[in-house]
């Protein structure tokens, strides 16, 4: 099926449908990733090790997910730079950032475990070992550390190969390193008595076995090739992964900010309460590893869907946008109560599954300190998955500043400093109540977000492409592809259609946009606004977002297809790069003096001169970024171009400039 057609599908297909074909792999690959992080803890509770096992595996977690954040920025990153050069056709660089990823993993392994084997100790106790479990998180540690290479490489590799089109091989890959871990945690545990060894060693094993099969794929890839040149560093092209990827990690290292700061104030709280350090830490990880299962069913859910919700917002599909909000957030409700019911109702049960304490010196206290966790910490679950459903899809909808504020208004903003103050004044209580205070706060702020968002979603017509079915690309012969990068107030636009004019081939401006809706689907507005509606803030995530990413291949493909048809002038949207291949392409930069520019702005539009001077200095940023996005170049460069003319010689002057160049080189 073309990329155009099964991109319309998401757009007629019943709502229902599509939720549950995109959702249940995306849920089921997180869920198995999820089992890396409990299957020790469950078997490490119910053996001698206890809870001092446990805690030692609490201090340990963070650090995990400290190799995810660089695992998951590069993998993810060089995962949707591969979707971003399948749309385009581009089998040219995908291999180089894939391999420059591999590498880059690599070593950021090498590194991270360069600085923490020396300094273990310090580490582990920063993240809230005591002197009671501080010898079993470093036996534990040394094992998981020993590994990092292989773990954080089939992690980079499993995204690779779900965008690849091989999600079942990259489910596989987790699923049988979970089940290895699985069957090997009690054989080394019990049957070797090797303790926290045996556990770490089951651990690496399951690893192992995951990596093996996510390197096998490797050699047998669909849609790139990978060779040893590949594996050389190319930041060139890195660059646009890194930038896709960057979410991830950010995402990761708030993790780890929390667990470290939660640990922190646990620790020092603990030792002043009658539950000591030990008790707190251990219960707080079996937390963390049962919240882990809920969460991941959310996110895995409104991650499925994010193809499904950029494509309906790209092609103003509004109805079928809040439709899809409103069927994700049942399930996210759904999941949340029933979560919720679990922790009021029954927390000693789901504690006891990581086994009775042994080596604590009041079993009591673990019980009702466990009991108080999940009956406090995790009050308003419900809220806590209903905020991270909307963060994601805010991404999904292209509104990146939405979403990073959805997101860390209730761990960074809330979060954190209400578990440093509530505990100066409630003991260690205060820190258990600082998870439902900071959800009920974010969950108003996410509230709100969601409200006004909607509001912005007016009924338009769902088509949106009618002009377009005139709109066709006109019959041209061999020559000259021109294209034509200005700045904003320098009469590119106008100079281009004189170029096209003087040398009697197609002109293309705003029609590039119509063709795009019409075969992709999406919304003529929405292709066209790229630039407007691109934010100051946070401008590289709003052109990473899938739904501006569908665009920009839609509208990429059309401007090869203009130049496929013959000689031509092209105004604007990176074509330049785009066409970078094509042997007869004419790059041309217009540009002009600022006074040039105000004056024309404040003719043209009718803009004050202050008005000018915003306007002016948006639309450059907004270019310059989009064409870095796209090219990994630098916008308005003169080595990028074999023509840079000041348009404020005359429109005429500086297009006679054009067609002599284009003449004299095809002489």
């Amino acid at each position: 099926m073309e990329r155009n057609e099964s991109s319309q599908f998401l757009g007629k297909e019943k709502i229902t449908k599509l939720i549950i074909k995109f959702s249940i792999p995306c849920v089921l690959s997180l869920l198995v990733s999820a089992l890396y992080n409990i299957v020790d803890q469950i078997f490490i509770g119910n053996s001698e090790l206890s809870a001092l096992g446990n805690a030692a595996t609490g201090v340990v977690f963070p650090i995990f997910i400290i190799s995810q954040a660089f695992a998951w920025c590069f993998g993810d990153g060089c995962a949707a730079y591969l979707n971003i050069c399948q749309g385009k056709r581009d089998s040219q660089n995908a291999h180089k950032a894939i391999g420059t990823g591999i590498t880059i993993t690599l070593l950021s392994s090498l590194v991270l475990m360069a600085i923490f084997f020396p300094l273990k100790t310090q580490i582990l106790t920063l993240f809230g070992a005591s002197k009671n479990s501080i010898g079993y998180a470093v036996e534990y540690f040394n094992w998981i550390l020993a590994f990092f290479p292989i773990y954080m490489l089939s992690n980079m590799f499993n995204a690779v190969i779900r965008a690849d089109g091989s999600p079942t091989w990259s489910m596989i890959s987790m699923l049988a390193g979970a089940v290895v871990n699985i069957i090997l945690d009690p054989v080394f545990i019990f049957g070797c008595k090797w303790g926290m060894t045996g556990a770490a060693v089951a651990t690496v094993i399951g690893q192992v076995v995951s990596f093996v099969i996510s390197f096998a794929y490797i050699f047998r890839t669909k849609t790139f090739k990978l060779n040893w040149k590949s594996l050389v560093p190319n930041f060139k092209e890195f660059k646009g992964a890194l930038q896709l990827g960057a979410s991830s990690f950010i995402t990761q290292m708030t993790i780890v900010i929390i667990s470290l700061v939660c640990n922190i104030m646990l620790a020092k709280y603990g030792v002043m309460s009658k539950y000591g350090a030990d008790i707190p830490i251990a219960i707080i990880g079996i937390e963390s590893k049962v919240f882990t299962v809920v969460i991941n069913l959310v996110v895995g859910i409104v991650l499925g869907c994010q193809p499904i919700i950029s494509y309906n917002m790209g092609a103003k599909k509004y109805d079928r946008v809040k439709e899809l909000y409103r069927k994700i957030l049942f399930c996210t409700l759904v999941i949340g109560v029933v979560s919720t019911l679990l922790f009021e109702l029954a927390p000693q049960a789901v504690v006891g599954m990581f086994g009775t304490p042994t080596n604590v010196a009041n079993p009591a206290d673990y019980w009702e300190f466990g009991e108080k966790t999940f009956r406090i910490f995790l009050m308003l679950v419900t809220f806590t998955c209903v905020i991270k459903m909307t963060s994601i899809f805010f991404q999904a909808v292209g509104k990146p500043v939405r979403a990073v504020i959805a997101s860390m208004i209730r761990d960074i903003v809330c979060f954190i400093p209400l578990i440093i103050v509530l505990p100066i004044f409630f003991g260690i209580e205060g820190i258990l109540f600082a998870a439902p205070a900071a959800d009920l706060l974010a969950m108003m702020v996410a509230l709100a977000l969601t409200i006004t968002f909607m509001k912005t979603l007016k009924k338009v017509d769902t088509e949106g492409v009618e002009d377009a079915e005139n709109t066709v690309i006109k019959p041209s012969k061999k020559g000259a592809i021109i294209t034509i990068a200005r700045q904003h107030g320098s009469l590119g636009k106008q100079i281009g259609k004189v170029v096209a004019e003087k040398l009697g081939i197609p002109f293309y401006y705003k029609e590039m946009t119509a063709i795009a809706a019409q075969e992709s689907g999406l919304a003529k507005e929405f292709i066209s606004g790229l630039n407007q509606n691109s934010p100051e803030i946070l401008r590289s995530l709003y052109l990473s977002t899938d739904v501006v990413q569908q665009a920009i291949v839609a509208q990429d493909k059309i401007i090869r297809k203009i130049a496929d048809n013959g000689s031509c002038v092209i105004v604007g949207r990176a074509a330049d790069y785009v066409l970078r291949e094509y042997p007869d392409l004419v790059k041309v930069f217009i540009f002009a003096p600022n006074e040039y520019r105000l004056a024309r702005v404040m003719e043209v539009y009718g803009d004050s001169e202050e008005e000018a001077k915003r306007n002016v200095e948006r639309a450059d940023k907004a270019r310059s970024a989009y064409y870095e996005n796209i090219s990994g170049q630098k916008w308005g460069s003169g080595e990028n171009y074999h023509l840079c003319i000041d348009a404020s010689i005359g429109i005429e002057e500086s297009a006679q400039m054009i067609v002599d160049y284009v003449q004299a080189k095809n002489k």
